[in-house]
């Protein structure tokens, strides 16, 4: 019988996690230097599909930054150089990641049709394209389960 990731619904199979496929795709960007120029992609996919990872107001920027990269056509050099006084961690005034009393969840369930174990099935010959239909699916899956709008 197969089990279920509870935040993302992949189904994991042969006892293999979302986060094998996360550990996987970290592999190969260190394996092929090249593959990195997804690794923003990527890593937001991630945490977007597991929401726990992020504290309730870093899910809402990441999801706001996921738009910029992926209807605005933002690099990460160009994120950097916009947010790099407003994001400083001295600067700040909320946490990104999740802190044990207090993590990212979404008020409503997102229908997600790609996961981090889809691109990894892919396989690595066409991971940056993957990463980037990826990026593409959550992106759409999230403005549908708001009507357009982020959070």
């Amino acid at each position: 019988m197969a089990e279920y990731c509870p935040e993302c619904g992949a189904a994991w199979e042969a006892d293999q996690t979302c986060e094998d496929a996360f550990h996987q795709m970290l592999f190969w960007e260190a394996e092929r230097p090249e593959l990195g120029e997804v690794h923003h992609l990527m890593v937001l996919c991630y945490y977007l599909q597991h929401p726990h990872r992020y504290s309730p107001e870093g899910l809402l920027y990441a999801q706001r930054l996921l738009a910029d990269f992926v209807e605005q056509g933002l690099t990460p050099q160009q994120v950097r150089q916009r947010s790099s006084e407003a994001l400083g961690s001295d600067r700040r005034d909320f946490k990104i990641t999740a802190r044990p009393d207090e993590h990212g969840a979404y008020p409503r369930p997102v229908i997600w049709t790609m996961r981090a174990g889809d691109v990894v099935a892919a396989g690595m010959a066409s991971y940056r394209e993957s990463v980037r239909r990826w990026a593409l699916s959550v992106h759409t899956a999230l403005k549908a389960r708001d009507g357009g709008t982020p959070d």
